[in-house]
């Protein structure tokens, strides 16, 4: 059920927050056996916020934008009283004691917190495989991967174990699990939403988004989160507009640009031919189809690479032992203490980042990698703002491939850092970012479509996006699968 009917089904009498989260908090004890998608389900929690929905619509007091509505949250954002471990043994039994911005952002709004959703370690991954509590599980097909690292919050949308969901984006990790899913995945523009209280991962890359079933969902979830918090020093000062309101304005005339290097050697030939037909939907509507070159495009994620892991490296150098998550019990000085307590909790994906983040960082090789990879960021952005020069929005597949088994890539690292091969320039240059579902490969499995606009043009982005899926219908033709709904 899309936000909007829900909305008009609660004011109407035809449905309650209670019954809506009852039905949610089923649905998830039906699926999570198999999915994982949760490292905590919240059915307390669920309930009373579900009862004063209830009750503030019994009253006649007003209600919010969100109300009833049941939402999952990745866990790397901080809940006031409830663990937030970033799927990592060095934060298993942390629990914050003050809520993010995005999530009481949320709350204000009526929404109903059904749980916290499994990811990659730290955010750290394409799959969802290094979590420390389990591996999550593609509802389209268990047997693969729900993608990463917000792969919990793309099955749990995916599978209808809550309307929307958070996550958070640093080089694809919102839009990519949304394509291997099926669903809507939106990264706004670096600094439209708040990041106080997103466990860092790359502050520079990170920026938080919502997962949805339709284009207007996402549109409703942003509305509420975006907006400057003076908390976080990279939140932009700017209005929000009525993302809502403008999925209607037209898009005859609009120029979408198809990005030459991303339909280059390596695209899966199903996902090639799903996104080219998508275009030419586009095109039908009205829009004008631009081939655009962006050269630096395929350097993104050897930039990516180098500057990820660095400020991984950086950010995760409080994880010491001392203040708070895991210390060693082995210890006998405070150097060992550091050194056991940082290689018990910390998984070896995350290991390796940090190493390679401190190497690019250390003495005699900071100029040769972090300074070299932050030149070429520059002119990925440089040559973006050109291309926005000739069109409204850009075009590409949203991953190379659709959900691969779990498993595939478990000994090759260089081939699980390509699944986010397209995504991870508009993180480099800060734009904002959609993947939207454009078909199925022949296996049954979703295909995502990417668009990106210019930054602080989600509005622009959203309303190609929702006219596209309006058009498309793409889950009026779905296959059968075994959990999505």
């Amino acid at each position: 059920m899309a936000i909007s009917a829900w909305l008009t089904a609660l004011k109407q009498g035809d449905a309650s927050a209670q019954s809506q989260t009852e039905a949610s908090l089923a649905r998830i004890a039906a699926t999570e056996p198999e999915l994982k998608a949760f490292v905590r389900v919240t059915p307390e929690r669920a309930l009373a916020d579900a009862a004063r929905v209830d009750a503030d619509l019994a009253a006649g007091r007003p209600l919010g934008p969100l109300a009833g509505v049941p939402v999952a949250i990745k866990d790397n954002l901080c809940t006031k009283g409830i663990t937030t471990t970033c799927s990592s043994r060095m934060l298993e039994h942390f629990v914050p004691p003050y809520e993010s911005t995005v999530t009481q952002r949320l709350w204000d709004a009526g929404a109903v917190l059904v749980g916290k959703t499994n990811l990659d370690e730290f955010a750290m991954g394409s799959s969802t495989e290094t979590s420390a509590f389990g591996t999550s599980r593609n509802p389209w097909d268990p047997s693969r991967v729900p993608g990463g690292s917000s792969g919990g919050s793309a099955a749990a949308v995916a599978s209808g174990q809550c309307l929307v969901a958070l996550g958070s984006d640093t080089g694809g990790s919102i839009r990519q699990p949304a394509s291997f899913c099926g669903v809507v995945g939106l990264k706004p523009t670096y600094g439209r939403v708040s990041r106080w209280g997103l466990v860092a991962f790359a502050s520079s890359l990170d920026q938080v988004g919502p997962f949805s079933r339709t284009v207007a969902d996402s549109a409703a979830v942003l509305q509420v989160i975006a907006g400057h918090d003076p908390r976080d020093a990279t939140s932009l000062d700017v209005p929000v507009p009525n993302y809502l309101a403008g999925l209607e304005q037209p898009i005859k005339g609009l120029r979408v640009g198809i990005l030459k290097e991303a339909f280059a050697e390596g695209l899966n030939p199903e996902v090639k031919a799903s996104v080219e037909a998508a275009a030419k939907l586009l095109e039908g509507l009205g829009c004008e189809l631009v081939e655009v070159s962006c050269p630096q495009f395929k350097a993104g994620i050897a930039t990516y690479y180098v500057i990820a892991p660095s400020e991984a490296s950086a950010n995760l150098a409080r994880y010491d032992g001392v203040k708070y998550g895991h210390r060693s019990d082995e210890a006998e000085s405070l150097s060992t203490m550091t050194a056991l307590s940082r290689a018990e909790g910390f998984g070896p994906e995350v290991q390796r980042r940090i190493l390679i983040g401190t190497y690019a960082l250390s003495a005699g090789y900071v100029e040769a990698f972090y300074k070299k990879a932050q030149q070429v960021r520059t002119l990925i952005r440089r040559e973006f703002e050109r291309a926005f020069d000739q069109v409204d929005v850009l075009l590409t597949p949203t991953a190379p491939s659709t959900a691969f088994h779990h498993g595939d890539h478990a000994n090759d690292p260089l081939a699980m850092y390509l699944a986010d091969l397209l995504t991870i320039p508009a993180n480099l240059a800060g734009l904002p970012a959609i993947s939207v579902p454009c078909g199925f490969d022949s296996q049954g499995l979703p295909i995502g479509l990417q668009l990106m606009a210019p930054v602080l043009e989600e509005e622009r982005l959203l309303r190609v996006a929702h006219q596209y899926e309006r058009a498309a219908q793409v889950m009026e033709r779905r296959p059968l699968a075994p959990l999505a709904v």
